[in-house]
């Protein structure tokens, strides 16, 4: 079997099982038609006024740093089982890649995004 077959079944396999659990979600979930459900909800507390508002910069600034921090972890698991197999070269691009991400945080730390005010 030729790669490009390989890759149409895996394609044709994933897009089937997706359709099939979305139909199946469909068709076995409970409904309700309360109108209720439709209504913006936070706390038990009904909203007053309207839902959409701005929020401050600083919840999208924690936003991008956890993320970054989350792609850190994400990059270093699979360099961390082929450690060995990479030697020093590997260790050097990995520490390289730490640094940077260090001095984001210093420089976020420094312009005092991590204060919540």
């Amino acid at each position: 079997m030729s790669s490009l077959s390989l890759f149409l079944v895996v394609l044709l396999t994933g897009i089937a099982l997706v359709v099939a659990g979305l139909g199946m979600a469909l068709l076995l979930a409970p409904r309700s038609f309360n109108p209720q459900k439709g209504e913006p909800y936070e706390c038990g507390i009904p909203t007053h006024g309207t839902s959409w508002m701005q929020f401050k910069a600083g919840y999208y600034l924690y936003a991008i740093l956890y993320l970054m921090f989350d792609v850190e972890t994400i990059f270093l698991f699979p360099w961390a089982t082929i450690v060995r197999d990479l030697g020093v070269q590997g260790l050097y691009s990995i520490l390289f890649f730490i640094v940077i991400l260090g001095l984001g945080l210093a420089y976020a730390w420094k312009k005092g995004v991590l204060k919540w005010n």
